[in-house]
């Protein structure tokens, strides 16, 4: 299908040096640029590869081409120098009017631009824009020794084919959207280059403080004072044209005064003056801003972002603390936070100044160090997306904590987490939880689909730590700092000196997910043997006045028995004897080696802190709480990470036979004629649902009384007993069964005019039709169903499901697309899924069957952005397939753009320019 001739949008984008272009379409003005290109700016055997010959007439009739008016089956896609607006290289494809499913690719790059990546992002924007038009196959020809157009096709990530013909190859390009080899491959790029661009941000040398004051208390006064304190390794340059040097250091009138040109420059001037001076700092080669300026308004916040892009520099902020950086050779804190960041393994990224001020505190005071200390401020451009592949490379960060109040691209954002969480523990406080109500909402699914529950769904599928608060967040990070990773039973074994607190503690481990099992006789007979006499060793192990030797030996025991994949050690102060501290107490337990091959964590009931670390003679680390739920939360915590990491990753589930395009064509078809959306009517609904093999039954829409009785004499022979199902029908209907809409009827002619004629009195000139079904055979009622979110993409939801749905509440949701790991966890997450295995004699379901629909349902809603809510409900699921007896579909107009394609975030628009 050869869709409408929409020119695909301009986007900026990275090239593998962290250098910014600007890919668009060709249009007629581009015309001499594009011909320059293809004769001064390639040499003659470049020329040679491209046009297989030599032609004085070759570079002018591509340009005529390039730039002809838009069509519907020809793309042209140009990079530009944002700067200069020098055109760097273009791509072309021209879709095959006999094939419309394959299109032939042509691509030339500048000579100087050669091995910076142009070919290769512009090939990725081309097959964006091949698939929006429905081709399935790319075509290039290219000479034998032409190596580069070789190896650019071979690293795509794509399948390709070749077909060779003396000195002549024709690769063809398999555009598979659900490849993850492509997706890898991009992703990879973008890392790259996304590095690249960072470096002069996280690790410069040459730091210029752009506004720098001379009266103490100001920001950049501040700022100047923290720099020198924290001992900056490289240069620093004041910019302030009304001071010779403040505090010590030597200032300069203007960037261009600067003795050379500086990494990164940290602007602390009113907003009135950020665009020009960002522009300056472009123009003067800074590749990176730090912007702490508040309140910019959308006229210069487009100007700031112009000059970013225009001379690509990255940009933190604005409205941000700043930045720090413990890295060996940097040691760069360029933050007005009030402690100074030890050296550490944390990363850390907020979004909230005050969360970060009170983060960092509190990390400082537990003592966990931090590589870098990052805050975004309100994101125009560096995002908690780039700070994630920055420590999966940096070589220093083992632990990444983040404050997001926001997700620009949430579905990359769970992509690259997922991988990066593979390496390191990710941590993040929930922000932002909401009392979004489910009152009026027109589909169970929609109802379902709240803001907590979207994102819960992608911190469970990315493998992301979701706390509740900041104390939560730091209390989980002192164990995962400081311990090795629990096993995947959550067994716990709770060993205390006073057994009010074992109890107390081993009940906080329950209500937190954990399991306090008895213990094995072999092992409480080696307790009984360490412990006083009087002693419980039933877990909670009760271990009396017992020494704190005695208590590390059971500690020891209960950690190396392999009974429990975790120890609580639970002190009350109340029976210390003579020590006059706990730290006095527990030296003998702090001069042994602490690391051990199970977690252990400590309860200290005098503690004032929330949580500490107890330094051990080898210099590990247990973390003491001063409250058993602080420390069950956390350990709770580490088991799910543990029980994620167990899963290994898993790959989309395939959904054969979809016909993506039929359906796509179904819904532009639809929208046209209804450019407000809503809901499809039964026919529609249908074939939509059909296109994605989707198990609705056989319903027949009849406008009248005899057409019924002749539809249910048909479908009652299917039915079970020999009955139907009818069922009132209107436009834009909601729950039916609340209306007193649906009955269940045996086929004779009589009961069935009754109901009809029930129908037209109850419901008069609502009534539409009635929907005639045969009566399915009893099974579990699911309910199955999306949601487009508006900002995190289609939300799948699974739960319990019929008349009950909303009472009890037993709900699932995943981000589409769904793993085969997903799809795992959807089916036995509910607490109705012993239903499906056959609980209490009950047949069991078709499990198979179950998840082919939620796939396929996911499928639908990645293709179809314009799908905003589909209802499913209720499925019935017996042994021999599930069959779906009602089901809803919402479309709204929506254009969403492809989450994966690489391209930078747009630039805010100043008042009257175009959106």
């Amino acid at each position: 299908m050869v869709t409408s001739p929409e020119l695909p949008r301009s986007a900026e984008a990275l090239l593998a040096d962290g250098t910014v272009v600007t890919i668009r379409a060709l249009r007629a003005a581009d015309h001499d640029a594009v011909a320059e290109l293809h004769s001064r700016r390639m040499s003659a055997d470049n020329q040679r590869l491209r046009f297989f010959g030599t032609s004085s007439r070759a570079a002018e009739l591509t340009a005529d081409r390039l730039s002809a008016p838009p069509r519907a089956d020809f793309v042209a896609l140009g990079a530009f120098a944002p700067g200069s607006g020098q055109l760097l290289g273009v791509v072309e494809a021209q879709i095959d009017p006999d094939d419309p499913d394959r299109a032939e690719l042509a691509i030339a790059v500048a000579d100087d631009w050669h091995q910076h990546g142009v070919g290769t992002l512009l090939i990725e924007h081309l097959v964006h824009a091949a698939r929006a038009r429905g081709v399935r196959v790319l075509v290039a020809d290219a000479l034998a020794d032409n190596h580069a157009m070789h190896k650019v096709f071979h690293d795509l990530g794509l399948e390709t084919r070749r077909h060779w013909a003396n000195a002549e190859v024709r690769i063809e390009a398999v555009l598979d959207e659900t490849s993850n080899d492509y997706l890898d491959a991009v992703e990879a790029r973008g890392s790259r280059a996304d590095l690249a661009s960072l470096r002069p941000l996280l690790r410069p040398h040459s730091v210029a403080l752009v506004g720098v004051s001379r009266r103490p208390g100001t920001v950049g006064h501040s700022l100047l004072l923290k720099i020198r304190r924290g001992r900056f390794t490289g240069s620093l340059w004041p910019v302030n044209p009304h001071a010779d040097q403040i505090e010590g250091v030597p200032c300069y009138p203007a960037l261009d005064a600067l003795p050379s040109t500086p990494d990164l420059a940290v602007l602390a001037v009113p907003a009135n003056q950020i665009g020009a001076v960002a522009e300056d700092c472009g123009q003067r080669g800074v590749r990176a801003l730090v912007v702490l300026t508040a309140g910019l308004t959308r006229t210069q916040a487009a100007r700031l972002m112009r000059a970013c892009r225009r001379h690509s520099m990255r940009l933190l902020g604005p409205n941000c603390l700043g930045l720090a950086t413990t890295a060996p050779g940097i040691s760069l804190d360029a933050e007005f936070g009030r402690s100074a960041p030890k050296p550490g393994t944390a990363g850390v990224a907020v979004q909230s100044g005050g969360v970060g001020i009170a983060l960092m505190e509190q990390l400082d005071s537990l003592g966990i160090g931090v590589s870098d200390f990052v805050s975004l401020g309100d994101k125009y451009d560096v995002s908690g997306n780039d700070l994630l592949q920055w420590w999966e490379h940096d070589g220093l960060t083992r632990l990444a904590l983040l404050h997001l109040e926001s997700f620009g691209n949430p579905r990359a954002f769970s992509r690259t987490a997922r991988r990066v969480a593979r390496t390191m523990p990710i941590l993040t406080v929930d922000a932002g939880r909401s009392v979004a109500g489910r009152r009026g909402a027109a589909s169970h699914t929609a109802a379902a689909a709240t803001p907590t529950v979207t994102r819960q769904a992608l911190f469970t599928q990315a493998g992301i730590t979701a706390t509740r608060s900041i104390a939560e967040l730091v209390e989980t990070a002192a164990l995962l700092e400081s311990q090795p990773l629990p096993g995947t039973t959550g067994t716990v074994a709770v060993i205390s000196n006073a057994g009010g607190i074992g109890v107390l503690a081993a009940d906080a481990c329950t209500d937190n997910g954990l399991s306090v099992p008895e213990l094995p006789a072999p092992l409480t007979m080696r307790l009984a043997e360490l412990l006083p006499d009087g002693s419980a060793t039933a877990n909670p192990v009760d271990a009396t006045a017992a020494p704190v030797e005695t208590l590390i030996a059971a500690v020891d025991a209960l950690a190396e028995s392999g009974a429990v994949e975790a120890v609580l050690l639970c002190l009350a102060p109340t029976v210390l004897g003579s020590a006059e501290s706990t730290e006095e107490t527990l030296a003998p337990l702090l001069a042994l080696p602490g690391a051990r091959t199970r977690p252990v964590a400590v309860v200290l009931l005098d503690q004032r802190e929330p949580v500490r670390f107890l330094d051990c003679a080898d210099g590990s680390r247990i973390p003491a709480y001063a409250d058993a739920q602080s420390a069950a939360r956390a350990l709770a915590h580490a088991l799910q990470r543990s029980r994620w990491l167990a899963q290994p990753p898993s790959p989309e589930r395939e959904t054969p036979g979809c016909r993506t395009t039929v359906a796509a064509a179904l819904v532009e078809q639809y929208l046209r004629t209804h450019p407000d959306g809503g809901w499809l009517e039964p026919p529609l609904l249908t074939q939509l649902l059909d296109c994605y093999g989707l198990p609705l039954v056989t319903s027949i829409c009849c406008s009248g009384e005899d057409a019924t009785v002749q539809a249910a004499r048909v479908l009652a022979r299917s039915g079970e007993n020999g009955e139907v199902v009818l069922k009132a029908h209107w436009p834009g209907q909601v729950h039916k069964s609340d209306l007193g809409a649906v009955r269940v009827v045996p086929a004779p002619e009589e009961q069935v005019r009754a109901v009809h004629r029930e129908f037209v009195e109850r419901f008069g000139e609502r009534l539409d039709g009635v929907l005639v079904q045969a009566r399915q055979a009893e099974g579990t009622e699911l309910l199955a169903g999306v949601v487009q979110d508006a900002v995190f993409g289609p939300l799948v939801v699974f739960g319990a499901g019929g008349t009950t749905a909303d009472l009890l509440d037993d709900r699932i949701a995943r981000l589409a697309p769904l793993t085969e790991s997903d799809l795992h966890a959807m089916l036995t997450s509910l607490r109705t899924t012993p239903l499906l295995f056959g609980y209490r004699g009950r047949p069991l379901a078709d499990l198979a069957a179950i998840e082919d629909v939620l796939a396929r349902l996911g499928r639908m809603a990645t293709d179809l952005p314009q799908l905003a809510e589909v209802d499913l409900n209720p499925l019935i699921c017996g042994k021999d397939g599930v069959a779906c007896v009602d089901a809803r579909v919402r479309l709204e107009p929506r254009h969403t753009p492809d989450p994966y394609l690489r391209r930078l975030r747009r630039l805010p628009d100043a008042p009257g320019e175009p959106a």
